[in-house]
């Protein structure tokens, strides 16, 4: 593994192992909870994730072949891969770490309204949807594209939360993840454009 990701997971995991013995198992409690109405809310919000992350690149190049836009195809193309490499880095961090659920950790203060069995760091759900928010975002850098793609992005990190499957920590995690792969992609997408351009006009 690359030693700068290796070291970025280290110092991950290092600040979520701090917060978890105090801060972190403090606030998820606050918003765990007993059972109530808003459980169904919180887990359609969570469990339909995945239909938004999916549906983003899918319409952003449907949209570029609609208006003919090579822009609106690469960054679907661009959202798409920011995907896939969250998807890596979760899968990765998940396996070197191997975090227990908090449910499973702490069944006494805990309350669990789903029961998933891989491990908790860091959040997969969270990270989705941030890479998903963050490539619309710099695909359309306008505030009605912002501001309703990161309150997505958020709402899915607190129904993790709120289910009780996941700790703060996991969630900030997920995001710097999620976010993190989006921005990368993005560069890697703009240097590839712009190494073409020159071979484009010479032509």
């Amino acid at each position: 593994m690359n030693k700068k990701i290796r070291i970025t997971f280290l110092a991950l995991f290092f600040a979520s192992g701090l917060f978890a013995q105090g801060i972190d198992l403090s606030l998820l409690k606050s918003i765990n909870g007993p059972p109530s109405g808003a459980d169904k809310t919180w887990k359609f919000i969570s469990n339909k994730a995945i239909v938004v992350d999916i549906a983003a690149p899918v319409s952003l190049v449907v949209a570029g072949y609609i208006n003919n836009d090579d822009n609106l195809k690469i960054s679907g193309l661009q959202t798409a891969a920011s995907f896939i490499v969250a998807g890596g880095a979760t899968f990765v961090g998940k396996k070197i770490f191997n975090r227990d659920r908090p449910f499973i950790t702490h069944p006494d203060v805990i309350y669990a309204k789903e029961h998933p069995t891989d491990a908790s760091f860091p959040s997969g759900h969270t990270a989705f949807a941030f890479s998903t928010a963050t490539s619309l975002s710099l695909a359309i850098p306008k505030w009605y594209v912002i501001v309703p793609s990161f309150a997505y992005a958020s709402a899915v990190g607190y129904s993790r939360m709120y289910l009780g499957v996941h700790y703060p920590s996991d969630v900030l995690a997920g995001a710097v993840v999620g976010a993190g792969s989006a921005y990368l992609t993005w560069k890697l997408q703009k240097w590839i454009v712009g190494k073409k351009k020159p071979r484009d006009i010479a032509h």
